[in-house]
């Protein structure tokens, strides 16, 4: 004589059963003793949850693949990919996993190059938004010396470098290779929350890097530095044409002020 099966043991057998025919309806059987008529309900409401969430996440990426190719990846990776959170605020940040390891296998063979690239793109203006950082996690001066002092910049500007011009793909432009040298841009959330965009030039690019590399350094080893680095032929007048530049960055928000934390804090 056999032991009973525990009730709560069928019940998550048979939740587990219904979700993983509402995943992959083609190729998994549905649980016994439901009706198609529910089943139908379940599988349209679920996957079009998801597909309108991740639509508002990537406007540009679902306009580019068209109707029948977005909904073709949204199916796969609904279908695939094991979510690591069932936060609805990270289903963007899932569905670039899900791109990472699709590059990888034989289902990414025929995705443009630049399609993980693109989604970054589009998805690192909503982790910006959602971004719990503040201005004022670390203590600074608003009025520092930007050159004597440690210039900070800011935890909601972030500088981002892509291959691709991803700021200017879509469905009319789709290009077939990266362009010789790469697209450096900053995303940076404003007082009002919006985010906003702004091209780099490859030395202010870097010099952001600098200062997120080596916080305990001034503003003027900073440019010193990259002076070396970019081997200006005049250090003086780089110096002052980088101290010119930190200042716009400060004006801007981009740079708030010079570190008050102690060295080797940051």
């Amino acid at each position: 004589m056999t032991a009973a099966t525990p009730p709560e043991a069928t019940l998550l057998a048979q939740q587990d059963a219904l979700a993983a025919h509402i995943r992959d309806p083609d190729r998994v059987a549905p649980p016994a003793g439901v009706e198609e008529r529910r089943l139908k309900i379940y599988r349209e409401l679920f996957f079009n949850n998801v597909e309108s969430l991740l639509a508002g996440n990537f406007p540009v990426l679902r306009r580019v693949c068209g109707d029948d190719g977005w909904r073709t990846l949204v199916r796969a990776f609904y279908r695939d990919h094991d979510c690591h959170t069932p936060l609805f605020t990270e289903l963007a940040r899932e569905f670039l996993r899900y791109l990472d390891e699709r590059a990888d296998g034989e289902a990414g063979r025929d995705d443009p190059p630049w399609l993980r690239e693109l989604a970054h793109y589009e998805w690192v203006e909503l982790a910006l938004q959602i971004s719990e950082a503040r201005p004022d996690d670390i203590a600074f001066d608003p009025d520092g010396d930007l050159l004597a002092g440690r210039p900070l910049v800011s935890p909601l500007a972030w500088p981002l470098a892509y291959a691709w011009p991803v700021h200017r793909i879509g469905p009319g432009f789709r290009p077939d290779a990266p362009p010789d040298t790469p697209t450096l841009l900053m995303l940076r959330r404003e007082a009002d929350g919006a985010v906003s965009f702004h091209a780099l030039t490859p030395l202010a690019f870097r010099l952001l890097q600098r200062l997120e590399e080596a916080p305990d350094l001034s503003g003027r080893e900073q440019l010193l530095g990259l002076a070396a680095e970019a081997g200006a032929p005049d250090v003086e007048a780089f110096v002052a044409d980088g101290a010119a530049l930190l200042a716009r960055m400060r004006a801007e928000g981009t740079i708030p002020g010079t570190r008050s934390d102690p060295p080797g804090q940051g």
